[in-house]
Order: C-alpha cells, then structure tokens, then sequence
C-alpha cells in the first residue's frame, strides 16, 4: 500500500504534462512547481492560513495539506472538460460560475457553524459564506487556458467585530492562489457582459445554493440564457466527475479522517458500559473525534441500543441501552474537508451473546466478501448483488429464511432485511458524489463505503425468536488502488475477539 501514493503522484505529474497551459499559468509554472506566492497579509483572515495557523497550514497550502498548485489544477481540469464537452459548438467564450453557501441561522441572529459548499470549497478552498468563483476562457486562447476570478465579501469593521475577520480581496488573491479578486458587490459588472450571445455560461440554475446571490446576479441572466439551450449548461457533473478520482494529497487527508475515527470507536467502545445511555456514547465519540484534531462529525452519528438499530436512520439517542444489548454506531468525522463514515455493532456490557455472535459473524463473513471485490472494473452495482446473494444464504443457513424459497421471492424476501445498498462514493460529501452511477466501474483513486447489514424487528414473527430485535452493520471506507484495496478505516476493530477484549477492559 506505501507503494500508492508515489505511483499516482507519478501518473498524475504525466498527465498534468499533458495538459495545455494558459500563458499566466505557464509564467507561474505551476504545472509541477509551486506557484509564485503573493505575500499572506499579516492579520487572521476568514479561515486558518499559513501566516496564523503555521500547525496546521505549510506556505502555499490553502487548506491542510492541499497547496495552491493542487487547487489551480482542479480548475485547470475542470476547464479541460468543458473544452472537451463544447467541442464543435464554435469559437464561443466560457464563464464557469459557482456560488458560495450563505450563512444558515438557526434562530434569530443565532447562526449555524458555516459550512461550505463542496463543490465551490473544491475549485479554490475559500471557506467564506456569500461569495462567487468565476472561471473565464481568455479571449484569443483556446481552452483550458482561462482566467479564475473570486468575489468575496468586502471588508467591513461593524460586521467583523460580531461575525470575525474577512480574508478581503488581498487576502483572497494570496491565500487561493486565484488569478483577480473583486468585491461581491462589484459581480454585476461581470453579469451585464455575459448577456451576449457569444457567451456560453456553465452554471447550475436549477438548484442554486445561495438563492440570494441568485436572485440578485444571476436570475435575470440565466432567464435570458435559457432562451438559446446551449447558452447556459450544468456545471455540477463535470466537478463531480473529477472529485470521483481522489488524488494523493486527498488520499492522505482520508487517512487521517479514517485514523482518528478508528481511534474515537476504540475509545467508546472501551466506555461502554451496561446500562448506558446512548447520548454518553454520542458525546463519547463526538469528544473522542474531535480532541484528535477532527474539525466537526461528519453527520448526525446513529447511536441506536437494542431494537432501535433495525431503524436505518435512527438519530435521537436518547435512549438507556440495557444489559444484554448490541448497540451500533455509525458515526465519522471531517477533517480538513474530508470525511470518514465508519459503523460497528458491539455488546455494551462487553460479551455477544451466541445468537448476537451467529448474526455478527453472518454480516463479518459477508462484508469481507465483499471487501475482497473492491478492485478496478467492478462496480458499486456489482457488489451489491454479491452482498443480496449471500445475505440471502446467510439468512437460510441461520433459519430466517426457509431453504425452499423460490427464486422469484428470493431477493425480495432478502431486501426486508437488507434495504440499503452495500456502499457509496466518500469524499469531502458522505453521499460524495450523488449524481455519479453506482454502475460505473471502480477506478484507482475512487473511494466508496462497504457496509452490508441485517435487521429483525423485534415484532418479525416470521423470523426465529432468538434473532428478533437484533441489528448489524459492519461498515469501512476503501479506496480502490490497482492492487489490493486500502482500508481506511482498517485500525477500527471488527472481529468479535478483538471488540469483547476492548469492552471487557471497561469491567
């Protein structure tokens, strides 16, 4: 596996050759090389930077462990897809527009902790509310040369008192690495250019993200763009399509997300207890998560004692988990705009009873299977018949099952203890990606969840007694790679020997 990271930098550095550059990019040699560093202003800004968070950014990293020169790549392939995608639609301009995600409140000048748009934090790493990158062709050169503009909220001192530092458009241009910033206000003037019908613009009208900065810049434009269908055309499926294949320095980033879960699930599952309540083990993980150096979880975790695990998304937590109970947990972490989704199941008072340990074991067997596929040309779709196939014989040998069901009733019958598929894509999204086929075959670089399960409701008189009110999941995070897959969420302990001799060292 060390093997990976070196190889993909390699293959990658080929194919950034491979790329045309625009004359500003080629005079900045930032195909191979670090890009020419405008000063970082010597005051906080509206994220961490290297100037006054030097633990957490190196010079020329934009966000933990990713530089400019990654960033300004991204942009660069993104603009390589278009060029791609618009071939033969003549010698037309291309403007790339994504918005910024506004602050959400949660009551009355209270906000929410901001969180930015995946997308448009991918293209730049600009982590302000209310704010638009734009990517320009340049008039006369063909594309993917272009021109990456960012318009930021301007600096005000009323409103930095209550809400914090703003970056500005020096801090913008210094941090990002982007070619011009301009104030917010100052888009419109950008707006009123692109009306002509020369102007192809890339832009996902249909589902805003900041529908203010929609409604003032950019609804009256897409309402004359729409006009002509070529005019205006989706941007979000060629961003989704490069954020499919993570590169190594998003490798390494997933790592760690995927290392400090492992070690929080340790840490709870080593203060388990029986009674316990499940809002401790939430506040266990989250604190576990979070003192390793995780910035938020990555999602609302599931931790569901007894029969509440066989509700898929089952979130209150605020139930006693009693002894004699399996108690599952699904929970990740964010760190440095990455995500990990891990689950496991486990005893609260440290032993699996036989018919809880049978259960285990089935769904164990199984996700190692399916593990085992996890390689180039399989997909999604592939593994999860895999996954339906043996949970149905695993569900027969247990007696849930009868053996002589026929084959039309067979995966129906299965899909009632199962109805989840066995994974999706990770990335900086936990559903990353959602617009990308399930049926695309894997590819090195890809990083998807494996997470089989079964339920038996406590009220499935169907199902033997023993099993009823039991719920398991198993899940990891995998990146594909040309050789075996990489687990990383490997550290975080899932054999029924290993999880009893970290709950019993609690008794």
């Amino acid at each position: 596996m060390s093997r990976l990271p070196a190889r993909r930098l390699l293959a990658l550095a080929r194919g950034w050759r491979g790329f045309s550059v625009c004359e500003s990019c080629s005079l900045r040699r930032f195909s191979l090389q670090p890009a020419q560093q405008k000063k970082i202003p010597n005051r906080y800004l509206g994220q961490p930077s290297p100037f006054t968070h030097p633990h957490l950014l190196k010079p020329g990293e934009v966000t933990p462990g990713l530089s400019q020169v990654e960033y300004a790549l991204r942009r660069h392939k993104l603009m390589a897809l278009i060029q791609k995608e618009a071939h033969g639609w003549g010698g037309s301009d291309h403007t790339v527009i994504l918005l910024s995600n506004p602050t959400y409140y949660m009551s009355n000048d209270i906000p929410y902790v901001f969180h930015q748009d995946t997308n448009f934090l991918y293209l730049c790493g600009f982590q302000e509310p209310d704010s638009i990158l734009v990517l320009q062709s340049i008039p006369g050169k063909a594309l993917p040369s272009h021109k990456s503009i960012l318009f930021v909220p301007r600096r005000d001192a009323s409103r930095e008192l209550w809400d914090g530092p703003r970056s500005g458009t020096d801090g913008a241009i210094a941090l990002t690495g982007v070619d011009e910033a301009y104030t917010i206000e100052e888009f419109r003037h950008l707006v009123a250019k692109l009306k002509g019908e020369s102007n192809i613009v890339w832009y996902d009208f249909t589902k805003p993200v900041h529908t203010e900065l929609h409604a003032d810049y950019m609804q009256p434009l897409t309402e004359i763009k729409a006009r002509h269908k070529t005019h205006i055309q989706g941007i979000r499926h060629l961003v989704q399509n490069l954020r499919l294949i993570k590169s190594p320095a998003e490798i390494e980033r997933m790592k760690i997300a995927g290392r400090l879960t492992a070690e929080a699930f340790i840490e709870t599952m080593f203060a388990s207890k029986s009674p316990v309540d499940e809002a401790f083990l939430y506040a266990k993980f989250e604190f576990e998560c979070r003192a390793r150096g995780a910035d938020i979880l990555a999602y609302p975790p599931v931790v569901a004692g007894g029969n509440r695990s066989n509700t898929l998304h089952y979130v209150k937590n605020n139930q006693l988990i009693k002894d004699g109970e399996l108690v599952l947990l699904d929970g990740g972490c964010e760190s440095s705009c990455y995500v990990s989704d891990i689950t496991r199941t486990w005893p609260v008072n440290g032993r699996f009873t036989k018919p809880q340990a049978e259960l285990y074991q089935a769904v164990l067997d199984i996700q190692k299977s399916c593990l085992s596929l996890c390689s180039p040309g399989v997909s999604l779709e592939n593994i999860y018949s895999l996954m339906l196939s043996l949970i149905g014989q695993k569900l027969k040998e247990l007696g849930v099952l009868k053996s002589s069901i026929t084959d039309n009733h067979f995966f129906k019958a299965v899909r009632k203890y199962c109805p989840h598929h066995v994974g999706h894509y990770l990335g900086m999204d936990v559903h990353d990606t959602p617009d990308i086929s399930r049926s695309l075959p894997l590819q090195p670089g890809m990083v998807i969840t494996i997470e089989p399960g079964i339920y038996i409701p406590e009220d499935d008189m169907s199902a033997p007694e023993r099993f009823r009110g039991i719920g398991v999941r198993i899940e990891d995070d995998v990146v594909i790679t040309e050789d075996a897959p990489l687990i990383l969420s490997a550290n975080c302990p899932k054999e029924i020997y290993h999880i009893e001799q970290i709950c019993g060292r609690s008794s």
